[in-house]
């Protein structure tokens, strides 16, 4: 596992052996390191605009000794059929699952870029991470084992969440073509139900916008 404070020697690690500067987008257990939401994590989730800025991270984290892994078993075999996986890379028991351009079917959308919950500076290396909305959606859509626990403990910390502003993002990246945001989120909502109050009208836009 990785603690926070590994968290940060580590990106300082890569961000020494990096040859030109590189931005790129912090959204798992990573990204909730930087909220505080949790003190350790298995998987660093990032994503990157461009493959020339992946291939850099990726030729940096090999010199440190990560080794390519298989993302058989961590998503569903659904997921693993799109062009947009990840590329996994593990070192002892923690790994990184490097995105780039989508994250499966999902767009980096605007708001995304817009509205960070905060950047971090390596040296030749910057960290978006992304608002806690974005958060909870890309657990939605992601579905491996830990991420419907990630996402009750983000609400169960988080009282401010701006649902208003989930449904936003899940139906723009449904109009931008990601057929499985609809039916991931509605199903992550169902089972959320149980455990977190979520006022009916938020249903109903989903409901409504397959009409």
């Amino acid at each position: 596992m990785l603690t926070h404070d590994d968290q940060l020697s580590l990106l300082k690690l890569i961000s020494k052996q990096l040859k030109k500067n590189i931005t790129c987008y912090a959204f798992g257990g990573n990204a909730m390191m930087f909220y505080g939401y949790k003190a350790e994590t298995k998987d660093v989730d990032l994503l990157f605009e461009t493959i020339e800025d992946r291939d850099e991270f990726i030729k940096a984290i090999k010199v440190l000794g990560f080794q390519q892994s298989s993302p058989i078993n961590v998503y569903v075999p659904e997921k693993l059929k799109d062009k947009h996986k990840p590329l996994m890379f593990s070192r002892q028991d923690y790994r990184l699952d490097l995105f780039v351009k989508k994250i499966f079917r999902t767009k980096l959308s605007p708001k995304m870029k817009e509205d960070k919950f905060a950047v971090h500076e390596f040296e030749k290396l910057r960290i978006n991470v992304l608002r806690k909305e974005h958060l909870v959606y890309l657990k939605g859509i992601t579905n491996r084992q830990n991420d419907f626990d990630d996402i009750r403990l983000i609400l169960s910390k988080e009282k401010n969440f701006d649902w208003n502003y989930f449904i936003e993002e899940v139906l723009w990246q449904d109009s931008q073509g990601d057929t499985w945001a609809l039916m991931d989120i509605e199903k992550m909502l169902k089972e959320l139900k149980e455990y977190v109050f979520i006022e009916e009208k938020y249903f109903k836009r989903l409901y409504d916008s397959k009409k």
